[in-house]
């Protein structure tokens, strides 16, 4: 598969995960530990597209901060994303504990438009439709 097919891939992915993070807002329903793994997911694998897209190689990990590095090494401006690396705590630790409703994270909306916001920019800088 080359660098752009898998880019496109995992487009494809980070979409689900995006529609996925879209219907739970309602905190009565979802817990933000899971909106925000659903959050991580889809900034992840956003990142692993675009480092593909330019040919670039990211390992196994979740990351995020070593994902922005990875596209910064590649000479790509990550500043508008630069607080996303917060969201790693999301891959895995708070999968097995309570983060609370008062985590300290950004309102779902926000986060949802946040990292809307950076599948948007990939899927332009691979061409997606």
């Amino acid at each position: 598969m080359s660098d752009h097919d898998h880019a496109r891939q995992m487009l494809v992915i980070a979409r689900r995960d995006l529609k996925a993070l879209g219907g739970m807002l309602d905190s009565d329903v979802f817990a933000y530990e899971i909106f925000g793994f659903h959050a991580q997911q889809t900034a992840e694998k956003a990142l692993k597209a675009w480092i593909s897209a330019l040919g670039g190689k990211y390992g196994f990990t979740h990351d995020i901060g070593l994902l922005l590095d990875s596209l910064k090494t590649l000479g790509v401006d990550c500043s508008a994303f630069s607080d996303l690396p917060d969201l790693t705590i999301f891959s895995v630790h708070f999968r097995y504990d309570d983060a609370g409703d008062d985590c300290g994270f950004p309102e779902r909306e926000e986060l949802l438009d946040k990292v809307a916001s950076l599948l948007e920019q990939v899927e332009r800088i691979i061409g997606h439709e």
